[in-house]
This record gives structure tokens, C-alpha cells and sequence, in this order.
């Protein structure tokens, strides 16, 4: 078994090598291409979850847990709304900047239902998205406020702007690539491998 023996304790699993349900869900290491044309590769490493126990317990960063990431309904796989649960290895990136746009707002930040991870089946899907790598988040609320009306969402995503300059965030709008009611950030198609196991993948 692999394992992150620095800072997250649990399991990290090969995609490939998880049962046939999983696989068909997830997609490990897949081709797929975007509505602009260009192939990307699903992750292929992932965080075995265990249990909700295991998800409220586990920080991802001081302020964000796993469970955070985790939080989906009906509109996920039915397969996925249960334990074990599998996450791309690659969401410590997003805790990363959620965390350092908490310190720039110094109150709570508030990831949405279905606004963490997403499987490449989830019905919200529209084409293929940045959750599906665990690089994405919904946030709906910040502090006492949410994130209801275009002043509230510019404001906090100008905020976000000078903390992530590289981060994409999604427009204030009803179209189409725009967000009306949650502050959509994400960090793109990324793809992150385990070190321990650089050896095993080049073979």
C-alpha cells in the first residue's frame, strides 16, 4: 500500500487498479477533450477515504478538511455519494489557495454542495470541468455573506485576484461560463503524481 507519510494520512491509490465500477466512474488516467479542442488527462491518483469520520478529521490545510471537498447529492454517481470515497490527489492544491484567500478575508469560507471534487459522471458536469480533478471550488458563502448578487461576488473575486493572481475565476452573470450566486475559482486541468511512485509510472 502507498501512503502520504508526510502530512495526510491515507492511502494513495492507482486509479487503474481499483475494481471496474470505480474505474468506469472515475476514469483514471483518460483522455478527454474539452469544448475547446484540446485532449487533457484525468488524474489517475487518488485519496482513499474510508468513512465520513475519516473526511471531517483529515485538514487538507489549517482551516479546510477533506469533507469540505467531499459534499455531493443525488447529482453524483450513486456509487460515489457512499464509503470508501476516491479524490484526486491533486485537491491539496486547492485547499492551498483557499486557505491563503482565508487569511486575505479573515472569516470562514463556505464550499457548496457539489462545489468540491466532482466525478466525470456528475449530472452538473457541463462538458468536461476543472472539479472532476479536484482543482475547482463553489463558494457560496464567506463569513455572514453570501454570495448572492454581483457587488458581494466582484468584490470578493478582485480580493481573490490579489492573493491568486493566477487563479481563474468565473465571471459575475447568468451565461454560460459566468456565476450569479457562488464564487467559482479554479487552477485549471491539473495533474498531480505522486513522488514515491515517479519510478513506477514512467514504466
Amino acid at each position: 500500500m502507498m501512503y502520504d507519510t508526510q502530512n495526510i494520512p491515507l492511502e494513495i491509490i492507482d486509479g487503474l487498479k481499483l475494481d471496474i465500477k470505480y474505474r468506469e466512474i472515475l476514469q483514471p488516467n483518460e483522455s478527454v477533450t474539452g469544448s475547446d479542442g484540446i485532449e487533457y488527462t484525468l488524474p489517475r491518483f487518488f485519496y482513499k477515504i474510508d468513512s465520513y469520520e475519516t473526511a471531517r478529521q483529515i485538514k487538507l490545510s489549517p482551516h479546510f478538511y477533506m469533507s469540505e471537498f467531499l459534499r455531493t447529492d443525488f447529482k453524483e454517481e450513486e456509487l460515489l455519494r457512499e464509503y470508501p470515497k476516491y479524490i484526486p490527489i491533486s485537491v491539496t492544491l486547492i485547499a492551498s489557495a483557499l486557505e491563503l484567500f482565508r487569511k486575505k478575508v479573515g472569516t470562514v469560507v463556505l464550499i457548496a454542495t457539489n462545489g468540491g471534487y466532482r466525478s466525470p459522471k456528475h449530472s452538473l458536469n457541463n462538458g468536461i470541468s476543472p472539479h472532476c480533478w479536484g482543482t475547482a471550488a463553489n463558494i457560496y458563502k464567506i463569513g455572514s455573506k453570501h454570495l448572492d448578487n454581483q457587488s458581494t461576488i466582484e468584490k470578493y473575486s478582485e480580493m481573490m485576484k490579489d492573493v491568486l493572481p493566477g487563479v481563474w475565476i468565473r465571471p459575475y452573470g447568468t451565461k454560460p461560463g459566468t456565476s450569479f450566486d457562488q464564487l467559482h475559482i479554479d487552477l485549471g486541468f491539473t495533474t498531480v503524481f505522486p513522488k514515491q511512485n515517479f519510478n513506477t509510472i514512467k514504466e
